[in-house]
């Protein structure tokens, strides 16, 4: 950990070094600096790559985009800091740590929100409902600019599959560390049990849990598919991550630049997701073929009818995100949950 945070430093007093080297040269292209916290082959950095590469080759005469991976920059909740003040322009951000600039990012993290992928995506891809939210932190000197699919977080299981809510009754299962994933799982009749991703592995194999709830490449790339046999599609949450630009630099550039990265912004986010199906396809090929994973299509209804008085506290509790919530159940009636 030290030692990923001397990395961390390093690469901030480098991109600070630059930027002050480079003010009295006039003729310098303006380097635009991204981070964000997955490795080089995570279909994030492919679709950043993608950005970097229409940007440069449609600007490349005034700008050079830069991409760093692998919290190379510092942890999300640095970049975002690091966004904000425009020592770097762009980083990508977990909604958990953009809904504490904003209470709009708060839907996103209710269980059950989205009643299919189909649904899920057609909210995010509708401007007239995510503008509001995107735009909400302007005052906080960033704002997203497009959304990337994380994919849907299902739970999965060593001893048993989960098909109801019953049988999550007396299950321990590790949950992201928020309030609103420990009262999902009292609602739902288990046990939650919050600790660092880092720490699952192990606490499976030495059965301290019983399970815990992520996407599909957490079976493979993190190995729980070694330990959990069971995968549940109770599809819980969709939680997408968000791309932010810094406001300062967003708002000097000329109309046809804002035109480019617009596109841009397209190209990232249809080439992140294009990525993102690929690999989780891959992903469960390999669970199922070669660590005998295997995945289950339970009734989402009697889970969301658990949760549902988790929707009406929340609802209760910030009413600005309601007429969004009530779009949203539009989208669910016009694309239900299917089966895999």
């Amino acid at each position: 950990m030290k030692y990923r945070k001397m990395i961390a430093l390093g690469a901030v007093a480098s991109i600070l070094s630059s930027m002050l080297s480079g003010c009295g040269q006039a003729e310098q292209k303006r380097i635009i600096r991204i981070g964000h916290n997955q490795s080089t082959n995570h279909p994030t950095h492919i679709g950043l790559t993608a950005f970097k590469d229409y940007i440069n080759e449609q600007l490349g005469d005034q700008y050079v985009v830069e991409v760093y991976p692998s919290e190379l920059l510092g942890s999300q909740t640095e970049m975002v800091q690091l966004t904000q003040t425009g020592a770097i322009d762009f980083c990508v951000a977990s909604n958990a740590i953009l809904e504490t600039f904003s209470k709009n990012y708060e839907i996103f993290n209710l269980p059950y929100l989205f009643a299919s992928t189909e649904a899920y995506h057609h909210v995010m891809d509708d401007e007239a409902l995510t503008d509001a939210i995107f735009s909400s932190t302007l005052q906080a000197g960033f704002e997203a600019v497009t959304w990337l699919d994380a994919g849907t977080r299902n739970f999965y299981t060593v001893g048993k599959p989960i098909e109801s809510p019953e049988d999550l009754k007396g299950l321990k299962i590790r949950v992201q560390q928020s309030p609103t994933n420990i009262e999902m799982m009292r609602l739902l009749g288990g046990s939650a049990t919050p600790m660092g991703f880092g720490e699952v592995y192990t606490a499976l194999q030495s059965n301290i849990i019983d399970g815990a709830e992520n996407n599909e490449m957490a079976l493979t790339d993190n190995g729980h598919g070694d330990v959990c046999k069971y995968y549940s599609y109770d599809m819980h949450q969709m939680v997408p991550d968000i791309v932010i630009g810094n406001v300062a630099f967003m708002e000097g550039l000329s109309e046809e630049e804002k035109a480019i990265f617009e596109e841009g912004f397209d190209i990232l986010s249809e080439t992140q997701r294009t990525e993102w199906t690929t690999a989780v396809a891959a992903a469960k090929e390999r669970a199922a073929n070669e660590q005998n994973v295997q995945f289950i299509y339970p009734d989402q209804a009697p889970f969301v009818e658990a949760c549902a008085p988790l929707h009406e506290s929340v609802l209760a509790k910030n009413p600005a995100i309601k007429a969004t919530y009530d779009a949203i159940q539009e989208y669910n009636a016009q694309y239900p949950s299917v089966a895999e």
